[in-house]
């Protein structure tokens, strides 16, 4: 009997590859132990024997495609009990006493065992040490990739005037995503500015409460509950575009673009919401943050986003436009860098100029999902929210 190989469903309009497979047609496998692992733009994930048995047939190379439920290739649970084997299982080693009853002193883990097949192989290929290799937290396929690149770079002739960096597989993913998400949807985007003085005076009052409660209260947090409250005034901005309608989930699951330096951006979901009070809000971005950043996510951290936030102003940049659309969600939200402007306001009657820490905020749009008047109206509803926190 044989037990198919198969790819677990990923997040929708997220492509896959086949990254590694961890072993070869012919050798023995374990129930639950990893024999391939694969790559989107989000996470790569190693996928699990699911029976006993041998690899007996490979049907998709390394470096190609895979789409959720192909057949990666087979296990065939008879091969062992033909040949008269059983799968190979750890097994421990009675420790020997010394001379005088003594036990002897246990042995420590060598830090490559920690590693997953998949990295342990990658570096064996490169002729490399985990020591080798710069990186911070877990060690991963992309900083792997990154000190080959540069370890490559430094062969080039100083003549060539020029650096080479070649591409990873998350950094290819991400183009094909940004470049069909513009070639799906028509994107527009609406401008408007936005006072934070009123979250300012809230984030001050509270930080150190939701500190102590293990949340880092970001300006994010306030964005997200903002976007909720923005949703029941125009519900469409959380729908997806069909050939036969529009779906508007029940759920408002919100992604957050979160940057890893040179090796891309990911995008972690806050999922429902629309039922979280602001400390758990902030208590699941600080979360989700930490675990992006050490490469710890999950896949089931990164789907099912519905909406998503792009706090660009972080870095430096007043204004981002159009910022790309996660397909198949239908907007984006784009904050800019907050700064002190003078802004005129009516007090009394009367105009009079005051200095406000301001921020350009902007709605990218599908238009075929959204019309302006609908685009507007969210936004509007999203910076009332923002200037008038209770």
């Amino acid at each position: 009997m044989s037990t198919d190989i198969v790819v677990p469903a990923e997040q929708e309009g997220t492509k896959a590859v086949l990254k590694t497979w961890l072993k070869k047609r012919g050798d023995s496998v374990r129930m639950d132990e990893p024999i391939v692992e694969i790559e989107t733009d989000k996470v790569a994930v190693e996928i699990a024997a699911t029976a006993n048995g041998v690899l007996s047939e490979i049907l998709v190379d390394e470096g190609a495609d895979v789409a959720p439920g192909s057949v990666l290739g087979r296990i065939d649970e008879g091969d062992v009990a033909r040949r008269g084997t059983a799968p190979p299982e750890s097994i421990e080693e009675p420790s020997a006493s010394p001379k005088g009853g003594a036990e002897a002193p246990p042995r420590s883990t060598p830090a490559s065992a920690q590693l997953s097949p998949g990295i342990r192989r990658l570096l064996s290929e490169h002729g490399l040490k985990p020591e080798d290799v710069p990186h911070a937290g877990r060690l991963t396929r992309e900083d792997i990739e990154a000190e080959v690149a540069r370890r490559a770079d430094r062969t080039l002739a100083p003549s060539l005037g020029a650096r080479f960096i070649p591409h990873d597989s998350m950094r290819r993913r991400i183009a094909e995503h940004m470049a069909h998400s513009m070639q799906t949807a028509p994107h527009v985007t609406a401008l408007f500015e936005a006072d934070f003085s009123a979250i300012i005076a809230h984030r001050e009052a509270h930080k150190a409460e939701f500190a102590r409660a293990s949340a880092n209260l970001t300006f994010t947090a306030y964005f997200v509950a903002a976007c909720v409250e923005a949703m029941k005034a125009v519900p469409q901005v959380n729908a997806r575009w069909r050939e036969d309608g529009l779906e508007i989930p029940d759920d408002i699951n919100v992604g957050i673009g979160t940057a890893l330096g040179d090796k891309g951006l990911i995008v972690p979901v806050i999922h429902r919401a629309q039922t979280l009070p602001l400390l758990d809000t902030a208590r699941q971005l600080t979360e989700l943050t930490e675990k992006a950043r050490s490469g710890k996510l999950v896949p089931a951290d990164v789907q099912n986003g519905t909406f998503s936030i792009s706090n660009h102003g972080v870095s430096g940049s007043l204004l981002a436009a159009p910022i790309i659309i996660n397909q198949p969600q239908s907007a984006i939200l784009g904050v800019g860098k907050l700064q002190k402007r003078a802004v005129v306001q009516e007090i009394n009657g009367q105009d009079a100029i005051e200095i406000r820490p301001m921020a350009y905020v902007t709605l990218t749009i599908d238009h075929r999902v959204l019309d302006a008047h609908q685009c507007n109206a969210w936004m509007t509803r999203f910076v009332e929210i923002i200037e008038t926190w209770k």
